[in-house]
């Protein structure tokens, strides 16, 4: 047994004890009883050291500074530590249309709404030199620019950099001798796009290590300086700082951390549908056993599925199963930056057929500028059909009538809903979007190259796994939510066996301050 006694230095503040402690928590069941009993007393010798002099004054910065740097050291060793970003915006598309959330750039860091899009991969922010950028939002969000002038870190990527060289092979950068800078120019599915050069700073994020603790974490990261916009980007109705690439490409910000070792090469998100929308984003595994998964189709620039069959009330469509094949421009993709989904041609004439079929005694089928309605004076949960899309590997997505109508308003007193799957030519892409993806579980599995999904409450706290198995995890209260500081956040540990052979740093901080 231990006993640590006050002592006194008059006066003044008297310097606390900082004691360390090093336990090897994967010791067998045996070895920690040999060690702590048996009648020989302690048969292991736990040292002590002091991290400071004894009768040298610590003042609480000096602390916070030797926390700040164990912590970081702390994530560099760590298999795999979980991220969790707060998430606004809804799936509705006459409010928000979208979902995005907050990062932390530069130093001093400032904060951008960035929207949260897995059909592309590059992480960019408007920058101060951008002339044709919005100033203001119409989703009552405060816009900021990035200002490469006032961050002490900031790295601007060179022409003769190897990462430029790398992001020239794929395409999503160029180099001209004008500013030696490499330069990225792209453009969205929606015909929107950007322009600017690459730069290197600071990420900052809250990350979870083991089962309890959050600290406030750091890594540097290559992302996009934007400097001009053009397309429904230029517009303020839904602008936003920026577009969060969540793709699996090398330069996407999932890719950087999880290459060296600081999250695990998986991200999860569940995006709330009903009320005022937000969700649940993490770089992190989310664990639920209803999850089904299905493999992505390889070597692909998006994620990509493979779409089998689509059934109406459990009855199979007659549908050609060439429109589902995956070549060159034509597949199927999850795109969390499209707000609804479109299906190909073939596939999108049996659907509509046979909902309004199995809606046609109760509801009144119209057509509104080129779109099919419903006019409706029930609940469109009693009165509509499930829809379920088959992907390989038995997984199937069952969509309830909200996942796949739009309430467009009332005509004659009867609410009018649309088909929301917009038709495509059948050489091109069928994308599900957030209107699809909405109210689920969504993992996106990059180490095993899978996605799984399963309906969920978004609202509900969820269960993410911080080891490669299974064998522990935290149940983390909305790890969504906006808050000040990463402490603010309850984190319920669920399960604390430990299997790892992980070495457990137990600080004790005893401080005793008198005046």
């Amino acid at each position: 047994m231990y006993k640590i006694q006050r002592g006194f230095r008059g006066p003044a503040m008297a310097a606390g004890f900082l004691l360390v402690i090093t336990v090897v928590a994967g010791l067998a069941e045996a070895d920690v009883v040999s060690a702590l009993g048996g009648g020989g007393g302690f048969q292991r010798v736990l040292t002590l050291e002091r991290a400071f002099p004894v009768e040298e004054r610590v003042e609480l910065e000096a602390v916070k500074a030797r926390d700040r740097a164990r912590h970081s050291r702390m994530l560099q060793s760590y298999p795999g530590g979980i991220v969790d970003f707060s998430v606004g915006g809804t799936s509705d598309p006459y409010a928000v249309g979208l979902y995005y959330t907050k990062v932390r750039l530069g130093s001093p860091p400032r904060e951008f709404n960035v929207q949260i899009d897995t059909g592309s991969d590059i992480l960019w922010v408007t920058c101060s030199s951008c002339n044709d950028c919005p100033l203001n939002s119409g989703l009552g969000i405060p816009l900021n620019f990035f200002d490469a002038a006032t961050s002490s870190t900031v790295s601007p990527i060179s022409c003769s950099d190897s990462i430029c060289a790398s992001i020239v092979q794929i395409a999503s950068a160029e180099c001209s001798n004008e500013g030696n800078l490499c330069n990225y120019s792209f453009q969205y599915g929606d015909g929107s796009g950007t322009s600017g050069f690459y730069m290197s700073d600071i990420l900052y994020f809250d990350s979870i290590l083991g089962t309890s603790l959050i600290t406030n974490s750091s890594a540097p990261i290559v992302f996009g300086c934007t400097t001009s916009l053009f397309g429904d980007l230029t517009k303020s109705d839904r602008a936003v700082d920026g577009i969060f690439g969540f793709g699996q490409q090398g330069l996407s910000v999932i890719s950087q951390l999880s290459s060296r070792g600081i999250t695990p090469k998986v991200f999860s998100h569940c995006l709330r549908g009903e009320g005022s929308g937000g969700g649940i984003l993490v770089l992190g595994e989310i664990l639920d056993p209803r999850i089904v998964y299905t493999p992505l189709v390889p070597s692909q620039p998006h994620y990509n599925l493979y779409l089998q069959s689509i059934a109406v009330n459990g009855q199979v469509l007659p549908i050609d199963q060439a429109v589902f094949t995956t070549s060159g421009n034509q597949g199927t993709i999850v795109d969390s930056g499209t707000t609804l989904a479109y299906l190909v041609e073939g596939a999108y004439d049996p659907l509509v057929a046979a909902i309004t079929a199995a809606v046609s005694t109760s509801v009144k089928p119209i057509i509104s500028k080129g779109n099919q309605c419903y006019l409706i004076s029930a609940s469109v949960g009693e009165m509509f059909p499930t829809v379920a899309f088959n992907f390989a590997g038995g997984a199937s997505m069952v969509l309830r009538p909200i996942d796949y109508l739009v309430r467009m308003g009332f005509v004659d007193g009867a609410a009018t809903w649309c088909i929301g799957f917009v038709k495509v030519q059948n050489q091109g892409t069928t994308i599900l979007g957030d209107l699809v993806l909405k109210d689920k579980i969504f993992v996106y599995d990059l180490a095993h190259q899978r996605i799984g999904w399963a309906d969920y409450d978004c609202t509900s706290s969820v269960n993410v796994s911080i080891t490669s198995g299974k064998d522990e995890y935290v149940n983390a209260g909305q790890l969504s939510v906006s808050r000040s500081s990463s402490t603010s956040v309850l984190f319920k540990l669920m399960h604390d066996t430990y299997n790892n052979y992980l070495v457990l740093h137990l600080l004790v901080l005893i401080g005793f301050l008198f005046l």
